[in-house]
């Protein structure tokens, strides 16, 4: 599946640190990436895409700007960046609203993808090194059932294919959870707990098969369509191999998808971890609800740029909160980000300024701690304030923050 062009990275003097993030497994903050001693420097990353309709709402975009902002991070940190992106363009969801809608569900796929593809080249996100659909990974996926089929951790209930969760002694490590509530949520997000024949009601979906007015294809369990968790477990250690960096997306992700991802990848290996760890950004709330496609609530990022907002403030307003934190969107904070943004661009316009060789260590720094963005984004404030009320004689100050908060922040001055 094609990507999207790669917007320019300016290189900056010196070099990052490494980075830590919380990772949602242990609980803790955690080292992630090469260690600085590695022969190998290449950093692995697997963030979730999109189903692709409701393109691109601002939960898409504050999660895509977080691993955005590792993948900068590592760049800068003087790592090679392997990162992995899928696009699940097949699956009920999509089937389900392009039914609704009267259309084609292949031609809405393809024009919810074009979309993404579209706002995320304006908010200057660096492209994956694979964009992989769903429907092209099919064979892979096919292998991997096959493998996990041989190590009796499939089985079968009315032509459909299930994975045993039991299988992975190790489930649950992902996102720690009891099982009353694993087994709410598996039923809220996709999952079937109730459905009679199931050995157990979080067992999930490997292979669906071939349905009336759905579409299907051939594999050696016969034909059908994927499961939603097997097709990412399948693309990453297809692309990344076991044990990769980072898993990445949405905090609604880390049960059940990233927690099954996990089981079956661990089952089909025989290794541990499926990921070195499990990195979830907070969700995007309006008038106190998450923002989702069910309640209807979205705000589009096409919207925003439709109406005139410029790209770089919106990104500068995802920045603005830590990306962990779930927040509300308000309309006040694109007004703040609009004028941060000009304020930053008049500042960085002045043919010299107060040096800025501490404002970057500082904004590395930040970025290097979880990503702290309020941190940096305070950073270049201070800087920006000293250039307004006592200026400087450094001709190269001005240049070294502008590059500084395009390459870090993916923000264009």
């Amino acid at each position: 599946m094609e990507s999207w062009p790669a917007p320019n990275v300016p290189k900056l003097p010196g070099a990052g640190l490494p980075l830590r993030l919380y990772d949602t497994a242990s609980r803790a903050l955690v080292p992630v990436g090469p260690a600085p001693d590695a022969t190998d420097r290449t950093a692995r990353m697997y963030v979730c895409g999109i189903t692709p309709y409701d393109a691109t709402h601002l939960g898409h975009a504050a999660t895509y700007v977080t691993f955005d902002l590792v993948y900068r991070t590592w760049l800068d940190a003087g790592l090679d960046v392997r990162y992995v992106q899928n696009v699940t363009d097949v699956d009920d969801p999509l089937l389900e609203r392009a039914a609704a809608l009267g259309v084609d569900w292949a031609e809405l796929g393809t024009r919810e993808t074009d979309l993404y593809r579209r706002d995320v080249t304006a908010l200057r996100i660096l492209p994956p090194s694979q964009l992989i659909g769903a429907v092209e990974a099919i064979p892979q996926v096919s292998q991997l059932i096959e493998v996990l089929r041989g190590k009796g951790a499939v089985y079968e209930v009315d032509r459909d294919l299930y994975f045993p969760v039991g299988s992975d002694p190790r489930f649950g490590s992902v996102a720690k959870l009891g099982r009353a509530e694993m087994i709410a949520l598996f039923a809220e997000r996709g999952g079937d707990p109730d459905r009679p024949g199931k050995k157990d009601p979080l067992d999930c979906l490997l292979w669906v098969a071939e349905r009336p007015d759905e579409p299907s294809w051939d594999s050696p369990s016969g034909k059908g369509r994927p499961g939603w968790h097997v097709e990412c477990t399948a693309i990453a250690l297809r692309h990344l191999g076991a044990g990769f960096d980072v898993q990445g997306g949405g905090s609604d992700l880390a049960f059940p998808h990233h927690e099954m991802c996990a089981a079956e990848g661990q089952v089909a290996t025989g290794s541990y971890p499926f990921a070195q760890a499990y990195v979830h950004a907070g969700m995007i709330g309006l008038d106190g609800e998450k923002m989702s496609k069910s309640l209807g609530n979205l705000v589009l990022v096409s919207g925003l740029r439709e109406a005139g907002v410029e790209p770089m403030a919106i990104r500068l307003a995802i920045l603005a909160s830590h990306y962990r934190a779930d927040r509300d969107w308000v309309e006040s904070a694109m007004a703040g980000a609009a004028h941060r943004l000009a304020r930053w661009r008049a500042a960085v316009s002045r043919p010299d300024g107060p040096a800025a060789t501490a404002t970057l260590d500082r904004i590395r720094a930040s970025l290097a701690n979880d990503l702290d963005t309020p941190e940096a984004l305070a950073e270049v404030d201070a800087w920006c304030a000293e250039q307004e009320t006592r200026g400087g004689s450094d001709p190269a100050a001005p240049g070294l923050v502008s590059r500084a908060v395009d390459a870090l922040l993916g923000i264009a001055l």
